[in-house]
């Protein structure tokens, strides 16, 4: 068996057993059609502890490609139930994921999960496969995420098969093995919170709090505790989106971590063009989940969870918590921007001094990646051209220079160490659509070569990069035709 197969330890939710697996269902992966190995991501595979070599075992090849599962492994498919797009979907579930297991890493339990791998009891109508365009975008984005330093789910490895599937058109399914620390999402406490199922949700926070929160065990607000951990950590890894420019697209309360990690990457995309109402989804006709939107969104979610573990907390103690979210937001976000400023020992910390620098970017319609990697260049008595002619205005270019010199001459540090700071929160490379879909192109030829060029880049977006530094200007016309959208 192979070195993965050997350390599935134990079955994921084997502590559910006992309640009928009222929490998920034992599944069977559907073998693809000769299943060709696209990537691996061999900085993951290193973080887990597994060998370099680890897919040239063909039983771990086998396991991960969803060909042949082990008898000792019983995948599984959760059930969970969501808003999406703000109104009561019922029961949803994993339509098209299957957990094999949990993968111990220096005591930490890891959920390894196959993407792609077949119909569910959940699927409903679908065929429980992904594509590959969608594959390939998810196995980039997630890894760009960790490398950026925002809680993310993360992809191991990605096949690629002669399968067919039917979608706009005809495609090749792939598989991707997803990892992450829990596939828990505040869906899962909707379910049984609407079923009526008041043991079920109990049971449910008692299993992420063992599991995750061992030392809340014996205490008597653990699920406080975990409320506020949810909502804390969501309000955080929102504001690391806004901040490094991330429009996630689907905020469903069931696409929503308990954990508050970024989990289902579907029709995301980073911003160029810096523009608050930007929409990365095709299929949100009404803007509800724009980029502007992302924080407000986070909040109504945790209400929506609020509601779910209402038989567990007080009311008065869940609005108390609530109430944490946006203090916990405005801090982190304009800690995070003042840093991409290079604002450090002044009063700049404020959100509305933050917004204020940030309106004339978007009126001149400014590359937002671009801008702040550039501004690590600003010198305060320098020419900074190359700052100025972003600028589709000079007179507004002016008025931003002068606000930010004011700033910038009550700081402490000298121009040096604040270039070298802000060049490490201020990455050179993002995933910009064009980029996944130039790797896409060829990989549908069978060439992943870019796949992998496009990893490495981005697990080192803050790096200069001579021989890829086309994908740090700004992107080609013909990337504004790219459609992504909820099938994407």
């Amino acid at each position: 068996m192979g070195v993965i197969s050997k350390r599935l330890e134990q079955h994921f939710f084997n502590s559910f057993k006992e309640f009928d697996e009222e929490y998920f269902s034992s599944v069977a992966p559907a073998p693809l059609q000769k299943p060709q190995l696209g990537n691996v991501n061999d900085l993951l595979a290193r973080d887990l502890g597994l060998e370099a070599d680890f897919l040239k075992n063909r039983e771990t090849f086998n396991l991960l490609s969803g060909s042949n599962i082990p008898i000792n492994i019983t995948p599984i498919s959760l059930v969970y139930s969501g808003h999406q797009f703000g109104v009561w979907a019922g029961q949803l579930g994993d339509g098209r994921a299957i957990t094999l297991g949990e993968l111990s890493v220096d005591g930490d339990l890891w959920d390894v999960q196959l993407k792609g791998a077949g119909t569910t009891p959940y699927s409903r109508f679908g065929d429980g496969r992904a594509v590959l365009r969608s594959s390939i975008r998810e196995y980039l984005c997630s890894e760009a995420m960790h490398a950026l330093g925002i809680p993310t789910t993360r992809a191991l490895c990605i096949f690629n098969s002669k399968t067919p599937v039917y979608r706009e058109c005809t495609e090749n399914a792939a598989v991707i093995c997803r990892i992450a620390r829990s596939h828990i999402r505040f869906g899962s406490f909707e379910h049984f919170h609407h079923r009526g199922e008041k043991s079920a949700v109990k049971n449910l926070a008692q299993y992420v709090i063992q599991r995750h929160f061992s030392d809340w065990n014996n205490c008597e607000t653990n699920y406080k505790e975990l409320f506020r951990f949810a909502v804390l950590n969501t309000a955080r890894t929102i504001a690391k989106w806004q901040a490094i420019g991330f429009c996630h697209g689907v905020m469903n309360t069931d696409n929503m971590s308990i954990l508050g990690d970024t989990i289902d990457y579907g029709p995301y995309g980073f911003l160029d063009e810096y523009t608050p109402s930007f929409i990365c989804n095709q299929s949100d006709h009404q803007g509800r989940y724009s980029f502007q939107n992302q924080p407000k969104i986070g909040l109504w979610n945790l209400n929506a969870l609020a509601l779910a573990f209402s038989t567990l907390i007080p009311k008065i103690e869940l609005e108390e918590i609530l109430n944490e979210y946006q203090p916990e937001y405005e801090k982190v976000y304009t800690r995070l921007m003042a840093d991409k400023f290079g604002l450090e020992h002044t009063p700049s910390k404020k959100l509305k001094i933050i917004e204020r620098l940030l309106e004339p970017i978007a009126i001149n319609k400014i590359d937002y990646s671009i801008f702040f990697r550039s501004l690590s260049h600003y010198r305060l008595a320098g020419e900074n051209s190359f700052i100025r002619d972003m600028f589709s205005c000079l007179g507004d270019f002016n008025k931003w220079a002068a606000d930010y010199n004011k700033l910038l001459q009550h700081e402490i540090v000298s121009e040096e160490v604040r270039r070298k700071k802000m060049l490490n929160v201020n990455p050179k490379y993002i995933l910009r659509n064009h980029m996944a879909q130039e790797a896409i192109t060829l990989a549908e030829c069978g060439d992943f070569s870019l796949v992998t060029d496009l990893l490495h880049l981005l697990q080192h977006p803050y790096d200069e990069n001579s021989a890829m530094s086309k994908y740090a200007l700004r992107p080609p016309k013909w990337a504004s035709t790219i459609s992504i959208s909820c099938s994407s």
